[in-house]
């Protein structure tokens, strides 16, 4: 899909597979909890994500990983508004806040931030009523199955990729329904979000059937327990090459946003991409 997104003041064409870097500023989360939890760390790691080729980057300040406990507003606050209001000081690179809840979406768009990545896809009371209120800033509506705290516990579907296309079709019709015009959302199947291995793995064999729902799509595979699986268990730090392979597979199935952790390595596959698309 070639189009055009919208984050706040700035417009990206999605002519090729962009690359959006995580900037985890929590204690906990799976792959990189407490490196950058502190302000000067996450601004040296943004500004490394954008050396390296970050086209967005996606701030978080809750984990959601399996287990993950919740974090208070206030604690969420007091970890990404001061990065993100020293990011967009030092670049232009779009920037996307990781977050479900209302009051944190509020304050970060008035910061400046162009993008919402929701896991919930909007579904916690007030969300949908605030991002309403911001014509033009991106939301990026995610399907889990579940809680993070329980979402790994025995999920099932009739067929995944059917089961995810609905949900996602219902989040995208609330919107609209909203005031919150089609052509602001981003759609993300949820990889690791309450799917076992096979189901993740059906949704990026079959991840060029969420082009039917009309809305740019966002992969994040990155480092996720699915290709620690596929690699015979292996830890965290060592699925980079599994993850260069899931987001080739994802972008050359019409994937428009690739969210990674390793930037450098993704972006230098995705050009290749890129380059067998326009030929």
């Amino acid at each position: 899909m070639t189009s055009n997104l919208l984050f706040a003041d700035q417009s990206i064409y999605l002519d090729r597979p962009l690359v959006m870097g995580i900037l985890n500023v929590t204690p906990d989360s799976f792959s990189d909890g407490a490196r950058f939890h502190h302000k000067d760390a996450a601004i040296r790691q943004a500004s490394k994500l954008v050396n390296e080729g970050a086209h967005i980057l996606d701030v978080g300040g809750e984990s959601t990983r399996p287990g993950a406990a919740a974090v208070s507003v206030q604690e969420e606050l007091d970890r990404v508004v001061p990065v993100v209001e020293a990011i967009i000081t030092e670049t232009d690179v779009p920037i996307s806040v990781d977050t479900s809840k209302p009051e944190v979406m509020d304050e970060v768009v008035r910061k400046g931030v162009g993008m919402i990545n929701d896991v919930r896809a909007l579904r916690e009371p007030g969300a949908i009523d605030v991002m309403s209120g911001y014509p033009n800033v991106a939301i990026c509506l995610m399907h889990m199955q579940g809680e993070p705290r329980t979402m790994q516990t025995n999920p099932e579907y009739n067929d995944v990729v059917s089961d995810v296309k609905d949900f996602l079709s219902d989040r995208i019709e609330a919107c609209v329904t909203a005031g919150i015009d089609k052509t602001r959302l981003v759609l993300d199947p949820g990889f690791g979000f309450g799917k076992m291995l096979d189901h993740n793995l059906q949704l990026l064999k079959r991840m060029e059937e969420f082009q039917v729902l009309g809305c740019p799509v966002l992969a994040g595979i990155s480092r996720k327990s699915m290709i620690g699986a596929v690699l015979n268990d292996a830890p965290v730090d060592q699925r980079l090459y599994g993850s260069l392979a899931a987001a080739v597979i994802a972008a050359m199935k019409g994937a428009d946003i690739i969210r990674v952790h390793d930037v450098k390595p993704t972006a230098d596959a995705l050009k290749l991409v890129a380059a067998i698309q326009r030929s």
